[in-house]
C-alpha cells in the first residue's frame, strides 16, 4: 500500500515538473548536470571505460571533452523525457522534424509495411512519441520491459499518448503476424542496440572497436514478411530541437545474405556515433560479456 502511494506521488510530481516551460526545464537540466557530473559522479566510471575502449586512438583529454558533453546532453534527455507527460502535439511537431519521408511513404503507399531501426542516440523517446502524429498507419514500437512493472507501465502510457502501440520484445513476432493475417500495413520501430541477456546471445560483431553482441530479431522479422528496412537517425540541431534523417537500408530483405541486415544497421549507428559521439547512451553497460564467456 505504501509503495503504491509513493509511486502515485512520484508520478504526480513528474507530471507537475513536465508542466514547466522549456526555459525552466533547461535551467533544471543545468542543475541536474552539475549533480550528475560533479556531485554524485553518476556512472562516470562506466562512461570513461566505454569511451576508452571505443576510441583508443583519442587522447584522455579528448575523451574527457566527450564525457562532459555527454552528461550535459543526458541531463537534457532526462528533462525532455519528463516533458513527454504533458507536451502538446503542436509543441512536439515544432521541435521534431523528419527529413526524406519519401523513403517510408513510397512503400506504405504500395501497401507494404516498413521496419524502422534506430539506436539509443539523440532523443529516441521523442521519436517514438511523434511518429504516430506523422503517419496514418499503425505505429508499433518495440520495447524491452523494465524490472519495475509499475514504472514500466507509466513510461509506456506516456510513449503511447498520441496513438503509438507499444509492443514488448517477446510479443513482436506475434503482433506482426497478427497484422499480416488481417492484411494491415504498419510501421514497426525497433531500437537496434538493445542489450541481449546472456541466454539471448547468438551473434557477435565488432562495434566501436569491441566484440559486441546484438539481437538478430530485426533481420529475422524483416525476412519473414520481406518488409523494407529504413534507419531513423535522430540528432539535435539546437538545444531541444531534433531532426530525423531517414536512410534506406534494404528494400527486399529476403534477398540479403545472413547477418547482412544486422551488419547494415550496426554500421550506420557506428558512423553516426563516430561523427557526434556525445549523443549516444554511454552510461549504459553495453559490453557486459565477452565472446569467450558465452558457451553454446
Amino acid at each position: 500500500m505504501i509503495k503504491k502511494v509513493l509511486f502515485r506521488l512520484a508520478s504526480a510530481f513528474l507530471y507537475l515538473i513536465s508542466l514547466l516551460p522549456f526555459w525552466a526545464l533547461y535551467m533544471l537540466s543545468d542543475l541536474l548536470f552539475l549533480i550528475l557530473f560533479y556531485l554524485i559522479h553518476y556512472r562516470r566510471n562506466v562512461v570513461q571505460e566505454n569511451l576508452t575502449n571505443a576510441f583508443p586512438e583519442m587522447s584522455k583529454d579528448e575523451r574527457a571533452v566527450i564525457e562532459r558533453k555527454y552528461f550535459r546532453f543526458l541531463a537534457d534527455l532526462i528533462v525532455e523525457s519528463i516533458k513527454m507527460f504533458s507536451i502538446t502535439e503542436e509543441e512536439l511537431k515544432k521541435r521534431f522534424r523528419f527529413n526524406n519521408l519519401i523513403e517510408i511513404t513510397k512503400y506504405l503507399d504500395k501497401n507494404r509495411s516498413v521496419i524502422a531501426v534506430t539506436g539509443h542516440y539523440g532523443n529516441w523517446e521523442w521519436g517514438s512519441l511523434i511518429t504516430a502524429l506523422i503517419f496514418p498507419e499503425p505505429i508499433l514500437v518495440v520495447y524491452k520491459p523494465l524490472a519495475n512493472e509499475s514504472f514500466g507501465k507509466l513510461i509506456n502510457d506516456t510513449r503511447s499518448r498520441f496513438g503509438t502501440v507499444m509492443v514488448s520484445m517477446k510479443n513482436t513476432l506475434r503482433k506482426v503476424l497478427e497484422f499480416k493475417k488481417n492484411a494491415r500495413k504498419y510501421l514497426l520501430v525497433l531500437v537496434g542496440d538493445q542489450t541481449p541477456s546472456r541466454e539471448e546471445i547468438n551473434y557477435f560483431t565488432t562495434f566501436l572497436n569491441q566484440p559486441t553482441y546484438v539481437f538478430l530479431g530485426i533481420e529475422k522479422i524483416a525476412k519473414i514478411n520481406n518488409n523494407p528496412i529504413i534507419y531513423f537517425s535522430i540528432t539535435p540541431y539546437k538545444r531541444g530541437y531534433y531532426e530525423c534523417d531517414i536512410e534506406a537500408l534494404a528494400e527486399n530483405p529476403q534477398s540479403v545474405e545472413e547477418y547482412g541486415i544486422t551488419e547494415q544497421h550496426i554500421r550506420v549507428l557506428e558512423k553516426i556515433i563516430r561523427d557526434k559521439p556525445e549523443y549516444w547512451l554511454w552510461s549504459h553497460r553495453r559490453w557486459k560479456f565477452k565472446p569467450e564467456e558465452i558457451k553454446k
